[in-house]
């Protein structure tokens, strides 16, 4: 499936010519093209318990993948894109949103993905701009995530929804 993410256009646009969506299109290298080392996949229920949820399902998963990276890191970003998806997204027709994780082999980096049935995403660049925001999205950039976002389609090319990635880097620095 090929990634395409939305980001902030490079120069701002006069308001008379802005077009109500902002966004330019890019092709998203966030998965290198060899095979993961580990992943693993779940669906929750998209209610208020997601973004905890979440965080209890993956913990004993990254650590049975016996990743090096902080745990307790990588459960806080997956609480807040799963909460922010039940939250502000659509859930599928029964009921549920998609949670993927994603080891790389080499970099060890975490790919974590979030799917809802809402294909557009409103105010992307505002709310993963790294300043803190009703959506909860800043504790991405935080903890030096890189956040991004794609149409997610079906076999078919049908779009069912979005997909919200984020990838961890193992070290995430001491100032969080």
């Amino acid at each position: 499936m090929e990634r395409i993410a939305l980001s902030a256009p490079e120069t701002e646009a006069p308001a008379a010519e802005k077009h109500p969506v902002s966004a330019t299109m890019i092709l998203l290298p966030l998965q290198p093209d060899e095979e993961p080392r580990w992943a693993w996949r779940t669906r929750l229920r998209a209610d208020a318990g997601a973004g905890p949820n979440a965080r209890l399902r993956l913990r004993p998963q990254l650590t049975m993948a016996g990743w090096s990276g902080s745990i307790e890191t990588a459960a806080r970003i997956a609480d807040k894109l799963v909460d922010n998806a039940a939250r502000h997204g659509t859930p599928f027709g029964d009921g549920c949103v998609g949670l993927e994780l994603t080891l790389f082999p080499g970099t060890d980096e975490l790919l974590i993905e979030v799917d809802d049935a809402a294909p557009e995403f409103p105010d992307f660049e505002t709310v993963a701009c790294g300043a803190p925001s009703g959506r909860g999205l800043w504790w991405v950039e935080h903890y030096r995530a890189r956040l991004s976002w794609d149409v997610k389609k079906d076999g078919n090319g049908q779009v069912v929804g979005k997909t919200v990635q984020a990838l961890v880097p193992v070290s995430w620095g001491e100032s969080a």
